[in-house]
């Protein structure tokens, strides 16, 4: 597996790198245009070129998830379009908006030239493609060594019927989100890690009881990515799990029971936020920023960029990233693993082969060698120095929306420690991150179903996916005993269409396992 590492502190300059129902027909007599055999792509890092010497015009919508996205006259778009030869007018989506945008311009036929989808599950992209208004690229991509880098088993789960329609945002499989915590208050108050939920209780309730930074509110976990609980007791991302070569649903599980009775007590002693239902992003990082929770979840790098000014006025705070937790005492260690990537990008048909090559050149560059340093630090002796040949970020990589956040959004950026390195992170800090990463990717377990569907999941499944969602929240606050959860349970054991999606997603398992 050829996957490229980046290491800030060791690597040389040089070093390598819900459902839309409007259906799609009639978009395709727009969207679709005649296809010649594929040809072979320049290998070198120039674009392929509409027109020799003659930019070629990209729009790209994609998202980006930091405070402000880059302004048309940024100096990386710049050097993007220098080095690719493109006119780029890129329009950046805030990340939490992005998927209803996404459907809104599917559904409108209004699609850019490139553009990110944020799930190859997404219901009206796949059915868009299988009408063919998207480009089957599996002809080309092996012209393209950047992407052909990347993990089989991405491609492999990107997938529509046995054909690659897109190119996955690759990213490192391990080290990504998870639970981070307080260290230096443990050490205040004379605790040892948490490995289990049961130490992990018992730590909450100590951060709540003591409030290590002064603060009367004082709660335990900020309730950020709050199913990683229910992840730790079930042993898996999501709630498919596979036992004995066959998937199962854990909703209708104990374990799930089990995680909704902890956080439950976590609710009813007050270490966990009342209001958690109905908190925002925003809220959830005041929350660990402003000394009241002990307990968060985030990438590392996420995390100290989140952090960073708090840690800069009290250096004595610690975040530091929990290795894995086990459901209890001599459990099994667990630690959840990515999909491998953030979303996969898409062209249209409406775009000529000639210029659908010249896009793929310019994801090629962005995701390799001198492009994915400008992806991932931006511009030499503008945004990076190097000390004793290493690369150092300074204030205006920050200031210039350089990285993951923001152009990494569109490339695949796999580098092995793309999630324990932030702009202005301390050496030690981020070689810390680096061990912890290399821990957990010996334990880590994903989700076995990316990229598979259910067609009854794709009609009926987010009517499903809000009433136990919205169940599992009554019951923690409440408002609901424990037995309205079982009750439910029992009803979705006996009801036709939620047992015919557990069948649909076997099929489709099995039907990998044998292409595989």
């Amino acid at each position: 597996m050829n996957i490229y590492k980046r290491n800030i502190y060791k690597r040389s300059v040089s070093g390598k790198s819900a459902f839309l129902t409007l259906s799609a027909a009639a978009l395709l007599s727009s969207l679709t245009a005649c296809s010649s055999s594929p040809g072979a792509a320049p290998k070198d890092g120039t674009a392929a070129k509409e027109e020799a010497g003659k930019p070629t015009e990209l729009k790209i919508m994609v998202d980006y998830t930091i405070a402000q996205p880059p302004s048309p006259d940024n100096p990386v778009l710049k050097e993007f379009e220098k080095k690719t030869n493109m006119k780029l007018t890129v329009q950046w989506i805030p990340g939490g908006d992005y998927a209803d945008r996404v459907n809104v311009a599917l559904a409108a036929g209004d699609i850019a030239d490139l553009i990110k989808i944020p799930s190859i599950t997404t219901p009206l992209f796949r059915q868009m493609v299988k009408q063919g208004a998207f480009w089957d690229l599996t002809p080309y991509v092996k012209d393209y060594p950047n992407l052909t880098a990347l993990d089989s088993k991405i491609w492999n789960n990107t997938k529509i019927d046995g054909k690659n329609y897109a190119v996955p945002a690759g990213r490192p499989l391990d080290g990504g989100g998870f639970f981070s915590i307080r260290k230096d208050w443990l050490d205040k108050l004379g605790l040892p890690m948490p490995t289990n939920m049961d130490e992990l209780y018992t730590v909450m309730k100590a951060f709540k009881e003591n409030a290590p930074d002064g603060k009367k509110d004082t709660t335990g976990f900020t309730m950020r990515s709050a199913q990683m609980i229910e992840e730790v007791f079930t042993g898996t991302v999501g709630k498919w799990k596979e036992k004995d070569g066959k998937l199962v649903n854990m909703t209708m599980e104990p374990e799930v029971k089990e995680a909704i009775a902890y956080q439950r007590k976590l609710y009813e002693e007050g270490l966990i936020p009342q209001d958690f239902p109905v908190l925002k992003e925003t809220q959830y990082w005041e929350l660990a920023t402003s000394g009241r929770a002990g307990v968060t979840a985030e990438t590392p790098e996420a995390l100290f960029r989140y952090t960073m000014d708090q840690w800069k006025k009290d250096p004595n705070v610690a975040w530091t990233p929990i290795v894995s937790l086990s459901p209890k005492a001599g459990g099994k260690q667990y630690v959840s693993q990515g999909s491998g990537m953030n979303g996969v990008l898409a062209i249209p048909k409406s775009v000529p082969e000639a210029k659908m090559k010249a896009i793929l050149n310019f994801i090629n560059y962005g995701s390799g060698g001198e492009g994915l340093d400008l992806t991932l630090y931006g511009i030499k002796d503008v945004h990076y120095s190097i000390v004793d040949g290493l690369k150092i970020a300074n204030d205006k990589a920050v200031a210039d929306s350089v990285g993951t956040g923001s152009w990494g959004k569109m490339f695949s950026t796999p580098v092995v420690d793309l999630w324990q390195y932030a702009a202005g992170m301390p050496k030690e800090i981020y070689q810390r991150n680096m061990k912890i990463a290399e821990e957990r990717s010996k334990i880590s377990v994903g989700d076995p179903t990316i990229g598979l569907v259910s067609e009854t999941d794709l009609k009926l499944g987010a009517d499903y996916n809000k009433k136990i969602s919205d169940l599992k929240t009554q019951v923690i606050i409440g408002k609901l005993p424990m037995e309205a959860w079982d009750q439910y349970v029992e009803q979705l054991k006996k009801d036709p269409n939620y047992q015919k999606i557990i069948e649909e997603m076997n099929a489709e398992y099995q039907k990998r396992k044998a292409q595989n």
